[in-house]
Protein backbone atom coordinates (compact mmCIF):
# COMPACT_ATOMS: atom_id res chain seq x y z
CA UNK A 1 0.00 0.00 0.00
CA UNK A 2 1.10 3.54 -0.72
CA UNK A 3 0.49 4.61 2.88
CA UNK A 4 2.89 1.96 4.19
CA UNK A 5 5.63 3.13 1.83
CA UNK A 6 5.08 6.74 2.88
CA UNK A 7 5.19 5.77 6.55
CA UNK A 8 8.46 3.96 5.92
CA UNK A 9 9.87 7.22 4.52
CA UNK A 10 8.52 9.08 7.56
CA UNK A 11 10.18 6.64 9.97
CA UNK A 12 13.52 7.11 8.22
CA UNK A 13 13.07 10.89 8.19
CA UNK A 14 12.38 11.03 11.93
CA UNK A 15 15.44 8.86 12.60
CA UNK A 16 17.49 11.35 10.58
CA UNK A 17 15.92 14.20 12.55
CA UNK A 18 16.89 12.49 15.80
CA UNK A 19 20.52 12.29 14.66
CA UNK A 20 20.48 15.89 13.41
CA UNK A 21 19.11 17.28 16.67
CA UNK A 22 21.85 15.49 18.58
CA UNK A 23 24.40 16.77 16.07
CA UNK A 24 23.14 20.32 16.50
CA UNK A 25 24.11 20.03 20.17
CA UNK A 26 27.76 20.14 19.05
CA UNK A 27 27.59 22.09 15.77
CA UNK A 28 25.35 25.08 16.37
CA UNK A 29 24.83 26.97 13.19
CA UNK A 30 21.83 28.99 12.05
CA UNK A 31 21.78 27.47 8.55
CA UNK A 32 22.06 23.98 10.03
CA UNK A 33 19.21 24.84 12.38
CA UNK A 34 17.04 25.92 9.46
CA UNK A 35 17.83 22.69 7.60
CA UNK A 36 16.82 20.57 10.61
CA UNK A 37 13.52 22.40 10.97
CA UNK A 38 12.90 22.08 7.23
CA UNK A 39 13.47 18.32 7.30
CA UNK A 40 11.22 17.98 10.34
CA UNK A 41 8.41 19.89 8.63
CA UNK A 42 8.87 17.86 5.45
CA UNK A 43 8.67 14.63 7.46
CA UNK A 44 5.50 15.82 9.19
CA UNK A 45 3.88 16.79 5.86
CA UNK A 46 4.64 13.34 4.40
CA UNK A 47 3.33 11.84 7.65
CA UNK A 48 0.08 13.78 7.16
CA UNK A 49 -0.20 12.53 3.59
CA UNK A 50 0.43 8.95 4.74
CA UNK A 51 -2.34 9.11 7.33
CA UNK A 52 -4.70 10.63 4.78
CA UNK A 53 -3.79 7.93 2.26
CA UNK A 54 -4.35 5.17 4.83
CA UNK A 55 -7.77 6.66 5.59
CA UNK A 56 -8.55 6.72 1.86
CA UNK A 57 -7.32 3.13 1.44
CA UNK A 58 -9.66 1.99 4.20
CA UNK A 59 -12.56 3.36 2.15
CA UNK A 60 -11.25 1.55 -0.93
CA UNK A 61 -11.35 -1.70 1.06
CA UNK A 62 -14.92 -0.98 2.13
CA UNK A 63 -14.13 -0.30 5.80
CA UNK A 64 -13.97 3.50 5.80
CA UNK A 65 -12.54 4.55 9.15
CA UNK A 66 -10.02 7.05 10.48
CA UNK A 67 -6.62 5.42 11.24
CA UNK A 68 -7.07 5.15 15.01
CA UNK A 69 -8.45 1.65 15.40
CA UNK A 70 -5.51 -0.51 16.51
CA UNK A 71 -2.06 -0.28 18.07
CA UNK A 72 -0.27 0.28 14.75
CA UNK A 73 -2.53 3.16 13.76
CA UNK A 74 -2.45 4.54 17.31
CA UNK A 75 1.35 4.69 17.34
CA UNK A 76 1.66 6.41 13.97
CA UNK A 77 -1.15 8.85 14.78
CA UNK A 78 0.26 9.66 18.21
CA UNK A 79 3.65 10.29 16.61
CA UNK A 80 1.95 12.69 14.20
CA UNK A 81 0.32 14.73 16.97
CA UNK A 82 3.58 14.77 18.97
CA UNK A 83 5.62 16.20 16.09
CA UNK A 84 2.87 18.74 15.42
CA UNK A 85 2.91 20.06 18.99
CA UNK A 86 6.71 19.96 19.06
CA UNK A 87 6.89 22.15 15.95
CA UNK A 88 4.45 24.62 17.51
CA UNK A 89 6.63 24.83 20.63
CA UNK A 90 9.82 25.17 18.57
CA UNK A 91 8.42 28.08 16.57
CA UNK A 92 6.89 29.69 19.66
CA UNK A 93 10.00 29.55 21.84
CA UNK A 94 12.73 29.40 19.14
CA UNK A 95 14.45 26.39 20.71
CA UNK A 96 15.94 23.17 19.40
CA UNK A 97 16.90 21.45 22.64
CA UNK A 98 13.60 19.62 23.11
CA UNK A 99 14.10 17.79 19.81
CA UNK A 100 16.89 15.81 21.48
CA UNK A 101 14.34 14.21 23.81
CA UNK A 102 11.22 14.18 21.62
CA UNK A 103 12.52 12.55 18.44
CA UNK A 104 13.92 9.43 20.11
CA UNK A 105 10.38 8.84 21.47
CA UNK A 106 8.79 9.48 18.06
CA UNK A 107 11.36 7.42 16.17
CA UNK A 108 11.07 4.44 18.51
CA UNK A 109 7.26 4.57 18.28
CA UNK A 110 7.32 4.68 14.47
CA UNK A 111 9.98 1.96 14.16
CA UNK A 112 8.22 -0.28 16.67
CA UNK A 113 4.91 0.11 14.84
CA UNK A 114 6.55 -0.88 11.56
CA UNK A 115 8.90 -3.64 12.70
CA UNK A 116 7.34 -5.36 15.70
CA UNK A 117 5.95 -8.84 14.87
CA UNK A 118 3.33 -8.33 17.59
CA UNK A 119 1.65 -5.45 15.75
CA UNK A 120 -0.42 -5.94 12.62
CA UNK A 121 -0.31 -3.10 10.11
CA UNK A 122 -3.07 -4.34 7.82
CA UNK A 123 -6.20 -2.23 7.46
CA UNK A 124 -8.98 -4.22 9.11
CA UNK A 125 -12.69 -3.66 9.73
CA UNK A 126 -13.65 -2.01 12.99
CA UNK A 127 -14.89 -4.06 15.89
CA UNK A 128 -18.54 -3.23 16.68
CA UNK A 129 -17.71 -0.98 19.65
CA UNK A 130 -15.65 1.32 17.41
CA UNK A 131 -18.41 2.00 14.90
CA UNK A 132 -19.04 5.52 16.14
CA UNK A 133 -17.99 9.12 15.46
CA UNK A 134 -16.97 9.19 19.13
CA UNK A 135 -13.87 7.27 18.04
CA UNK A 136 -12.47 10.42 16.45
CA UNK A 137 -13.49 12.80 19.24
CA UNK A 138 -12.31 10.62 22.11
CA UNK A 139 -9.07 9.23 20.68
CA UNK A 140 -7.84 12.45 19.06
CA UNK A 141 -8.34 14.52 22.22
CA UNK A 142 -6.51 11.87 24.24
CA UNK A 143 -3.67 11.70 21.70
CA UNK A 144 -3.25 15.47 21.67
CA UNK A 145 -3.16 15.37 25.46
CA UNK A 146 -0.55 12.59 25.46
CA UNK A 147 1.54 14.55 22.95
CA UNK A 148 1.39 17.68 25.10
CA UNK A 149 2.51 15.59 28.08
CA UNK A 150 5.39 14.20 25.98
CA UNK A 151 6.55 17.76 25.31
CA UNK A 152 6.29 18.59 29.01
CA UNK A 153 8.35 15.47 29.74
CA UNK A 154 11.07 16.60 27.34
CA UNK A 155 11.04 20.09 28.83
CA UNK A 156 11.21 18.62 32.35
CA UNK A 157 14.26 16.51 31.52
CA UNK A 158 15.86 19.55 29.93
CA UNK A 159 15.05 21.64 33.01
CA UNK A 160 16.66 19.14 35.37
CA UNK A 161 19.82 18.97 33.23
CA UNK A 162 20.01 22.76 33.02
CA UNK A 163 19.33 23.11 36.75
CA UNK A 164 22.01 20.57 37.65
CA UNK A 165 24.63 22.23 35.46
CA UNK A 166 23.67 25.85 36.16
CA UNK A 167 26.33 26.25 38.86
CA UNK A 168 29.07 24.28 37.08
CA UNK A 169 32.26 26.09 36.21
CA UNK A 170 34.02 24.00 33.57
CA UNK A 171 33.87 25.43 30.02
CA UNK A 172 32.28 22.26 28.58
CA UNK A 173 29.51 22.25 31.16
CA UNK A 174 28.89 25.97 30.71
CA UNK A 175 28.66 25.44 26.96
CA UNK A 176 26.17 22.60 27.36
CA UNK A 177 24.12 24.60 29.84
CA UNK A 178 24.05 27.54 27.45
CA UNK A 179 22.57 25.36 24.69
CA UNK A 180 19.39 24.83 26.67
CA UNK A 181 16.76 27.57 27.07
CA UNK A 182 16.59 29.59 30.31
CA UNK A 183 15.09 27.80 33.28
CA UNK A 184 12.17 30.25 33.30
CA UNK A 185 11.28 29.38 29.71
CA UNK A 186 11.50 25.64 30.38
CA UNK A 187 9.32 25.98 33.47
CA UNK A 188 6.78 27.92 31.40
CA UNK A 189 6.76 25.22 28.69
CA UNK A 190 6.24 22.48 31.30
CA UNK A 191 3.33 24.34 32.88
CA UNK A 192 1.59 25.42 29.67
CA UNK A 193 1.84 22.05 27.93
CA UNK A 194 0.50 20.29 31.02
CA UNK A 195 -2.32 22.82 31.37
CA UNK A 196 -3.33 22.23 27.74
CA UNK A 197 -2.84 18.48 28.03
CA UNK A 198 -4.87 18.33 31.24
CA UNK A 199 -7.79 20.11 29.57
CA UNK A 200 -7.63 17.80 26.55
CA UNK A 201 -7.36 14.70 28.73
CA UNK A 202 -10.40 15.84 30.71
CA UNK A 203 -12.34 16.21 27.46
CA UNK A 204 -11.05 12.82 26.33
CA UNK A 205 -12.23 11.13 29.52
CA UNK A 206 -15.66 12.79 29.26
CA UNK A 207 -16.11 11.85 25.59
CA UNK A 208 -14.90 8.35 26.43
CA UNK A 209 -17.54 8.04 29.15
CA UNK A 210 -20.28 9.17 26.78
CA UNK A 211 -19.03 6.73 24.13
CA UNK A 212 -18.85 3.92 26.70
CA UNK A 213 -22.48 4.50 27.65
CA UNK A 214 -23.42 4.40 23.96
CA UNK A 215 -21.39 1.25 23.23
CA UNK A 216 -21.60 -0.74 26.48
CA UNK A 217 -24.50 0.81 28.40
CA UNK A 218 -22.37 2.25 31.22
CA UNK A 219 -20.48 5.52 31.61
CA UNK A 220 -17.74 3.95 33.72
CA UNK A 221 -16.78 0.29 34.12
CA UNK A 222 -13.45 0.51 35.95
CA UNK A 223 -11.81 -1.05 32.92
CA UNK A 224 -7.96 -1.01 33.31
CA UNK A 225 -7.62 1.66 30.61
CA UNK A 226 -10.26 3.81 32.30
CA UNK A 227 -8.67 3.32 35.71
CA UNK A 228 -5.20 4.28 34.53
CA UNK A 229 -6.57 7.24 32.58
CA UNK A 230 -8.07 8.42 35.87
CA UNK A 231 -4.75 7.86 37.68
CA UNK A 232 -2.97 9.89 34.99
CA UNK A 233 -5.58 12.63 35.31
CA UNK A 234 -5.11 12.71 39.09
CA UNK A 235 -1.32 13.04 38.77
CA UNK A 236 -1.65 16.04 36.47
CA UNK A 237 -4.47 17.44 38.62
CA UNK A 238 -2.00 17.32 41.52
CA UNK A 239 0.50 19.19 39.33
CA UNK A 240 -2.03 21.94 38.55
CA UNK A 241 -3.08 22.13 42.19
CA UNK A 242 0.50 22.33 43.46
CA UNK A 243 1.35 24.97 40.88
CA UNK A 244 -1.64 27.23 41.48
CA UNK A 245 -2.23 26.87 45.22
CA UNK A 246 1.14 25.82 46.65
CA UNK A 247 3.35 27.86 44.36
CA UNK A 248 5.41 24.90 43.19
CA UNK A 249 7.88 25.80 40.46
CA UNK A 250 10.96 24.43 38.80
CA UNK A 251 12.53 21.19 39.99
CA UNK A 252 9.55 19.84 41.96
CA UNK A 253 7.07 20.36 39.14
CA UNK A 254 9.56 18.93 36.62
CA UNK A 255 9.78 15.73 38.68
CA UNK A 256 5.98 15.57 38.96
CA UNK A 257 5.74 16.03 35.19
CA UNK A 258 8.06 13.05 34.64
CA UNK A 259 5.96 10.92 37.01
CA UNK A 260 2.85 11.95 35.07
CA UNK A 261 4.39 10.94 31.75
CA UNK A 262 5.32 7.54 33.21
CA UNK A 263 1.61 7.13 34.00
CA UNK A 264 0.79 8.17 30.41
CA UNK A 265 3.11 5.50 29.01
CA UNK A 266 1.55 2.81 31.16
CA UNK A 267 -1.95 3.98 30.27
CA UNK A 268 -1.16 3.90 26.56
CA UNK A 269 1.14 0.87 26.30
CA UNK A 270 1.31 -1.00 29.59
CA UNK A 271 -2.42 -1.51 29.92
CA UNK A 272 -2.70 -2.81 26.35
CA UNK A 273 0.05 -5.40 26.71
CA UNK A 274 -0.14 -6.36 30.39
CA UNK A 275 -3.82 -6.08 31.25
CA UNK A 276 -7.01 -7.14 29.54
CA UNK A 277 -10.32 -5.34 29.38
CA UNK A 278 -12.80 -3.56 27.18
CA UNK A 279 -9.93 -1.73 25.44
CA UNK A 280 -7.96 -4.91 24.64
CA UNK A 281 -8.54 -4.38 20.91
CA UNK A 282 -5.93 -1.64 21.13
CA UNK A 283 -3.17 -4.24 21.51
CA UNK A 284 -3.78 -5.96 18.21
Amino acid sequence: MISSKLLGIVTLTYLICMVLYFTYLFFRNQKFSTVITGITIAGWVVHTLALGMRWYESYQLGYGHIPLSNMYESLISLSWTTVLIYLIIEFRYKIKALGIFIFPIVSIAMAYASLSPNIQDEIAPLVPALHSNWLTYHVMTCFLAYSAFAISFGASITYLIKFRKADKSTPAEKDLSGFFPPLESLDEIVYKTIAIGFLLLSIGIITGAVWANYAWGSYWSWDPKETWSLITWLVYAAFIHARLTRGWRGRRTAILSIIGFAAVLFTFLGVNFLLSGLHSYGSS
